[in-house]
């Protein structure tokens, strides 16, 4: 656990458990592995491989686990790794030549993912938000801001959305990001002496969350679940996206959505008062704490903010692409002389499970493609849905929809897009539509990834606020459902228009 979460857990209170998610804690593994294991043991469908088929059935298996999280999410990686290394193993070979894959083939198939561009950009956005937090850089901007907004609730509000924007282009981990900002909402709530069950505590934790999963979808390195969908584009489609290009394409949505957040925050969660004295105080306060600007910090915000220009300007000035400046600046902050963070602070503040689980999520997705597998179930979506006869704005609806409903079984988008998005990329192929843009409605489909607005279960900044006791279940509805219309809407609008301007649609 990072020291920021930490710090905002250590104030919570102690949780009853829920016996329904314990009942699917206890029995989620095995319900997993039946239905696995039904899978596989059915009579191979026509056009699907064998592998396939198996690949298939470790899909399910995955799905349910990390529906029910039944196991942790690095666990159920390791299981998903092992199911996969024996499925394909002793496969018949995909060439229908005498034989089977063999083990040899199925490891490099299994941990083909670990060695992707976005498992090592993920990986290297890790170091750079755990450098954000052995500084304190992360709180420095984010009370800096603050400072700014004065004392008046609605102008608070604003500013924990702004917060959340800004701190989007320099620390690349949603989790770390609202880790950071939640000892300071905590802190705001009690020096303007509100309870923790206030609806000015539940506005501001679940304003502060909503916009950090908003700018997941108008940054792409905000988040690890963007870079699943570069790696499936980079491998499958031969294409890429670039940093400015996500920008301009989902920047201007995601201004709108936040805008929206605000106003809907203000609505359902109404303060108990518009002015709280002593706001200002209460920021200063935690400013005058940090002390002064450390050098540590300096030259933190100097290779950050040259990071971000070279983002920025990638293919534009120059061609290193998102994940080589990464690294690079990664290895900057570690050169001798430099001083901003030794290699044992890094590795307590970095969350190695979560890349275990980002690059075999990524190996599934790519078996799922390379056994075909994924081709069979696009084709029985297809016709299961009668896509084939509708218009690319009536597909792109349909699957945003579906993408939206699966989401609020997961507790990771990460785990959404690994599982889903190879099958998105299935579905527009095997449309076969003249002119349709598959790698823009793949970016467009990703965004649709990052809703996970409607239960604090959806997403690991939501679980981490929640700990908190600063608002409930319900008051998490009351935003999140609204918030997830107005983005399907918005979705569909932009469809149409922006984003059939820029050429993306």
């Amino acid at each position: 656990m990072t020291k920021n979460a930490a710090m905002s857990t250590s104030v919570t209170m102690q949780e009853t458990p829920n016996p329904h998610e314990t009942l699917c804690k206890k029995y989620g593994l095995v319900l997993a592995i039946v239905a696995m294991a039904i899978i596989m043991l059915l009579p191979t469908p026509s056009g699907l491989s064998v592998a396939g088929q198996r690949i298939i059935g470790v899909l399910v298996f995955a799905v349910i686990t990390w529906i029910t999280e039944a196991v942790s999410y690095p666990v159920s990686a390791t299981i998903i790794a092992s199911l996969m290394l024996l499925s394909l193993g002793t496969a018949p070979a995909l060439d229908k030549a005498t034989g089977v894959i063999g083990f040899g083939k199925a490891v490099s198939m299994t941990f083909l993912g670990l060695s992707s561009s976005g498992t090592i950009l993920v990986g290297a956005a890790l170091f750079l938000a755990a450098a954000m937090m052995q500084t304190n850089l992360d709180k420095r901007i984010a009370l800096g801001i603050l400072s700014k907004v004065g004392s008046k609730t609605n102008r608070i509000v604003a500013g924990m959305i702004f917060v959340g924007f800004v701190l989007a282009f320099f620390v690349p981990s949603t989790t770390a990001r609202v880790g950071c900002i939640v000892p300071i909402v905590l802190g705001i709530i009690s020096a303007f002496g509100m309870k923790k069950n206030s609806r000015f505590a539940a506005l501001l934790m679940i304003a502060t969350i909503h916009a950090a999963s908003i700018w997941n979808i108008g940054i792409k390195t905000a988040a690890a679940q963007n870079m699943v969908a570069i790696g499936f584009i980079e491998k499958q489609l031969h294409g890429t996206i670039t940093w400015i290009h996500w920008f301009i394409a989902a920047a201007p949505y995601a201004i709108i959505m936040s805008v929206c957040l605000y106003f809907i925050c203000m609505k359902m969660l109404p303060p108990e008062t518009k002015e709280v004295a002593g706001g200002d105080e209460a920021v200063q306060k935690a400013i005058k704490e940090l002390g002064p600007m450390k050098t540590s910090e300096k030259k933190l915000l100097f290779i950050a903010s040259a990071l971000l220009f070279f983002w920025v300007t990638e293919k534009v000035l120059h061609p290193i692409n998102t994940t080589s400046s990464t690294v690079i600046a990664v290895t900057i902050m570690f050169l001798p002389g430099i001083g901003i963070m030794t290699w044992k602070q890094a590795q307590e503040k970095i969350s190695w499970g979560t890349l275990v689980l980002f690059g075999i999520g990524i190996s599934l997705g790519s078996a799922l493609l390379s056994t075909k597998a994924a081709a069979w179930l696009a084709n029985q979506i297809v016709l299961g849905f009668g896509l084939a006869s509708l218009s690319v704005l009536a597909v792109f609806a349909i699957l945003a929809l579906f993408l939206i409903i699966i989401h609020v079984g997961f507790a990771s988008a990460t785990a959404v897009a690994s599982s889903m998005i190879p099958i998105m990329i299935a579905v527009l192929k095997s449309l076969n539509i003249q002119g349709l843009n598959i790698i823009g409605i793949t970016m467009l489909l990703q965004f649709v990834v990052s809703f996970g607005f409607i239960l604090p279960v959806n997403s690991p900044q939501g679980i981490l606020a929640f700990a908190t006791d600063t608002f409930t279940a319900k008051d998490c509805i009351k935003v999140g459902l609204p918030i997830t219309v107005i983005g399907y809407i918005l979705l569909l609008i932009f469809a149409n228009t922006y984003w059939k301007f820029l050429g993306i649609f």
